[in-house]
């Protein structure tokens, strides 16, 4: 008898742990699962996960319809320089585009800035005789025969890995490119390539160069483990698809991933924006800030009308984190987001001039905080809130793993305390507003770059560090409201599950709206409804279930960069050009409270969404009888010392249940804590929704 496959599961690796959600909603079970990770072979941790879940829901492998899975190896791999070696076929004359990049300096102060470093070296780029002019028109046609000696001297001679192909102006006319591929692919088959015209078709050579050069870099890494993940699952049985996630939010399949891995780049953090604005449209929030924490990262992303905003351009491995300019340029779809090294790993130091700080260097899972007593020596922040009476030693995750506090006072004492002339608990103290206050000021400075007032937002905290710390910064950021899901620990997995299968396409065709071809419009967006048409047919989608959004990348004429514009329903003609305008209009007043009179507008870019259908699941448990009131304890609070406070199960709590600070919430997968300024109240989702007094006395 054959077992119906209903069941799917969510996978997020982290620096610190590997976070699972299964759900199955035939049966109507949903679990969590959490394992630390295993950097050496990530797949082994994933592996471990799922067998464990299924042995826990009493699942047969066969009976696993999808698994959603995200990864950062494209990030890492990039930061840590550990891609192919990588040769670069441009136009004759242009091979030096990816040194003379935009000619500007991201730091004007500093005379002495360090380059930034390039993904394929001076020695390994090479120029073909060929060229495509502005308007898609060919001045000199490729010369076939030139290509195949410069391709066959890198690959036999240099001992290139990965070959990236960027002409110019192949975004209008891409023969060139597609011709040199299908060259590369006779000579070499097993070659990695790759055409800038297929992995960014938009306008700006240096960008689009820059994104081929790194879809090949880390292109047969993530081929290789994405095919022994397949091989590992496929020996224990899982016969279902695998999904990969988007760094725009949407998910992929395995082909498509391994084609365009650039687009992986943020896949992992994508997760928990696309879980909070899920969460959003259930609380009926129209402004909410993200605030996911886990054991290496905190990232923030602001959700508006319960959408996360997309842009279109990326740079990766910043020299500098917080200076534009300092990273790699890439044309990908990411969600917006700021990303700071403070996580529950983030290890505390005290530097030469004697001050403390924390990160970024991580504890990461090997060996981890001195806490899960694996042989790490240094204190981290998990580390100072188990010395806080944030966390309890008997119950981490769920009591799988004891911490070792005795351990932890005996670190922060040598490495900390002593050091500083402080006493353990004030040292614990200091490690927690230091990274308390790194994550608001980095907040502030994203809402401030958008025009928005934290006080003004809720806030959803999630991650596994992410709910401990929520209290710390809402006070910091005067955030009035706050809410802890269900789950609040996996929330990034979840996110897996909720999201909707999506193709993010692009064309450039730059040109003032008052001059457009509106029949060269209609072509590009036909053209790309097609394909992603095509593709989600052959994954099984059906047609009536396949949804498009366009948008245009415009600017006022004379403007170096330009603002995506949703673009108004119905056939786009020359009857549409003042409803374009006034789309453009309205973007740019909310994003800039100004709009400019006349001077005309041109678009650049036309870009194509199309997406699937989302499941509607959740994380909420069965209350189970009892107050769910455990054995209180002394907790820290900033603003207010050492206090006794109240500890809850939280999977014992009932919707409607209200509780006043200080309190102690505990679930398998996190804590969360609330000062005696605070009152939590369990909604009707089993959220945990906290309203904050900020002008409640302050006890020292």
């Amino acid at each position: 008898m054959t077992n119906i496959s209903t069941a799917r599961i969510g996978v997020d690796i982290g620096g610190t742990f590997t976070d699972f959600v299964f759900h199955d909603e035939a049966r109507g079970i949903t679990r969590t699962g959490k394992r630390l990770t295993t950097p050496s072979e990530p797949s082994r941790a994933i592996i471990e996960g799922i067998q464990r879940l299924l042995a826990e829901t009493n699942t047969a492998p066969d009976q696993i319809k999808g698994i959603v899975h995200g990864t950062t190896l494209v990030t890492n791999t990039v930061l840590e320089r550990t891609g192919a070696k990588v040769g670069l076929i441009s136009t004759l004359g242009f091979s030096d585009v990816l040194e003379m990049g935009r000619e500007v300096r991201y730091d004007t102060d500093d005379l002495f800035q360090p380059a930034v470093p390039t993904i394929v070296p001076r020695d390994l780029r090479r120029g073909v005789d060929e060229r495509i002019l502005a308007d898609g028109t060919v001045r000199t046609p490729l010369d076939e025969a030139m290509f195949e000696e410069l391709v066959r001297e890198l690959v036999e001679t240099q001992g290139v890995e990965a070959l990236a192909i960027a002409f110019m102006n192949s975004y209008r006319n891409s023969d060139h490119e597609v011709r040199a591929q299908l060259i590369v692919e006779r000579l070499f088959p097993d070659l990695s390539v790759t055409i800038s015209s297929a992995v960014a078709p938009e306008i700006r050579e240096y960008e689009r160069t820059n994104t081929a050069c790194v879809n090949a870099y880390v292109q047969p890494q993530v081929k290789a483990y994405l095919n022994r993940l397949t091989a590992d699952l496929e020996a224990i049985g899982f016969r279902g698809d695998l999904s990969i996630m988007l760094s725009s939010g949407g998910l992929t399949t395995i082909d498509e991933a391994k084609q365009f891995p650039v687009r992986l780049i943020e896949s992992g953090p994508a997760a928990g924006a696309i879980a909070a604005a899920h969460i959003a449209r259930k609380l009926d929030e129209n402004q909410l800030i993200s605030f996911d924490m886990g054991g290496t990262t905190a990232k923030m992303c602001l959700i508006e009308n319960a959408t996360p905003n997309v842009k279109h351009d990326f740079e990766a491995g910043r020299l500098e984190r917080f200076k534009q300019g300092s990273g790699l340029p890439l044309k990908v779809a990411v969600v917006d987001m700021i990303e700071i090294s403070g996580g529950g790993g983030s290890i505390a130091t005290v530097d030469k001039l004697g001050l403390m700080k924390v990160g970024p260097r991580s504890a990461s899972s090997e060996p981890g905080p001195v806490a899960y007593g694996r042989g790490g020596v240094e204190p981290t922040v998990t580390d100072a809130d188990l010395q806080l009476g944030y966390l309890n030693p008997a119950f981490f995750l769920g009591g799988e793993m004891e911490l070792r506090l005795e351990d932890v006072k005996t670190a922060i004492s040598r490495r900390l305390a002593e050091p500083l002339g402080l006493e353990i608990s004030a040292a614990a103290a200091g490690i927690q507003q230091i990274v308390n206050e790194n994550m608001a000021a980095a907040t502030r400075m994203h809402l401030a770059e958008k025009g928005r007032d934290p006080r003004d937002y809720t806030m959803l905290a999630f991650g596994g560090a992410g709910p401990v710390h929520a209290y710390g910064l809402a006070k910091l950021l005067k955030v009035k409201r706050l809410v802890v899901p269900m789950g609040a620990g996996v929330i990034s997995a979840f996110g897996f599950l909720v999201a909707a299968p999506s193709i993010d396409d692009a064309r450039g065709y730059f040109e003032r709206l008052d001059r457009i071809s509106w029949l060269h419009v209609a072509d590009i967006y036909s053209e790309m409804e097609e394909r992603a048409r095509a593709k989600f047919l052959s994954m099984g989608a059906q047609p009536d279930d396949i949804r498009f959004i366009r948008a245009a990348d415009m600017r006022y004429c004379g403007q170096g960069f330009e603002i995506t514009v949703p673009l108004p329903p119905g056939p786009l003609d020359e009857s549409r050009v003042e409803d374009v305008q006034s789309a453009f209009r309205k973007r740019y007043q909310d994003l800039f409270n100004r709009i400019v009179d006349n001077i005309p507008v041109e678009a650049v870019n036309w870009r194509l969404t199309a997406t699937l259908p989302s499941q509607d699941i959740s994380l909420a448990y069965s209350t189970i009888d009892g107050t769910g009131e455990k054995e209180g304890r002394d907790v820290t609070f900033p603003g207010f010392g050492s206090r006794f406070a109240k500890v809850y199960d939280r999977y014992a709590l009932a919707r409607g249940a209200e509780i006043a600070g200080p309190a102690v919430f505990e679930e398998r997968e996190s804590s969360f804590i609330i000062g005696p300024d605070a009152t939590a109240t369990v909604d009707e989702h089993w959220n945990l929704v906290v309203e904050i007094d900020h002008e409640a006395a302050v006890g020292i």
